[in-house]
């Protein structure tokens, strides 16, 4: 059988990173290819905060780099990216990516477990996605609120419900490098970090409009619902400057 582990992909290298340029079809299908390998992938969606984070946190990096697929689904990546010479196709904004994922799921017949959020929030996104995908196999559910001494058991509960498809949205310290952890463990075929989203999906937050989106502005819409956010936010242009001044250094790559 052909291995799909760390299956070659068209990428843009920055800072160490093998950010995809397939646009959102093309990562639909190499994820269907690697969920029917059977072997785990991990899977993330890269963004500025993450990649700036990851320049000054070895281990942050370390994780991002062990990835089997890097997504880019901050606007600043895809600028970053452009800005370099070296252009994606499109942004992959990740909780679209996981419902198209949801979608062949539902018509494949893939199990899918969800983890993350607060206990309300991740029932009621369950229970959402559920009434969505009426023909969707959701196999297990739980917050993502547990010490270090609990996660052998939180994996053995996921890999005893075997899922295909692992989605996990935690704060972002914790959710990448548990999951690089993990991932040999957990043998889940795709395991994806999905951050806010399922406060998105449970409507406990909105998800910005069309337009707010086609006019990137998206993170922006964010900041509105949650202001306390603003501290993050301010890495953004600081993430542009680097990446303007490394570009003249040739310290990109």
């Amino acid at each position: 059988m052909t291995s799909y582990a760390y299956k070659p992909y068209p990428h843009t290298e920055l800072y160490g990173l093998r950010i995809s340029r397939m646009n959102m079809a093309e990562t639909v299908s190499w994820l269907c290819e690697a969920v029917e390998s059977g072997r785990p992938h991990h899977v993330v969606t890269v963004n500025p905060i993450m990649i700036m984070e990851g320049l000054v946190n070895p281990v942050f990096m370390s994780s991002l780099r062990g990835a089997d697929l890097l997504v880019p689904d901050g606007t600043g990546v895809v600028w970053a990216a452009n800005h370099i010479g070296r252009p994606v196709a499109e942004r992959v904004p990740g909780i679209e990516l996981m419902h198209e994922l949801l979608r062949e799921a539902e018509h494949r017949g893939w199990r899918v477990y969800l983890l993350g959020a607060a206990e309300d929030v991740i029932r009621t996104a369950a229970e959402r996605l559920r009434e969505r995908y009426p023909g969707l196999s959701i196999v297990g559910y739980r917050d993502g609120f547990f010490s270090e001494r609990e996660e052998e058991a939180v994996v053995r509960q996921i890999r005893e419900a075997a899922p295909h498809l692992l989605f996990v949205g935690r704060s972002m310290d914790k959710q990448e490098p548990w999951l690089a952890k993990y991932r040999e463990s957990l043998g889940v075929p795709v395991m994806m970090g999905v951050g806010g989203s399922f406060d998105v999906i449970s409507g406990r937050l909105k998800r910005a409009p069309l337009l707010w989106r086609k006019l990137r502005l998206e993170w922006l819409f964010r900041l509105l619902q949650e202001p306390s956010r603003y501290r993050r936010m301010l890495v953004l242009p600081k993430f542009m400057l680097r990446v303007i001044k490394d570009k003249g250094n040739g310290r990109i790559s």
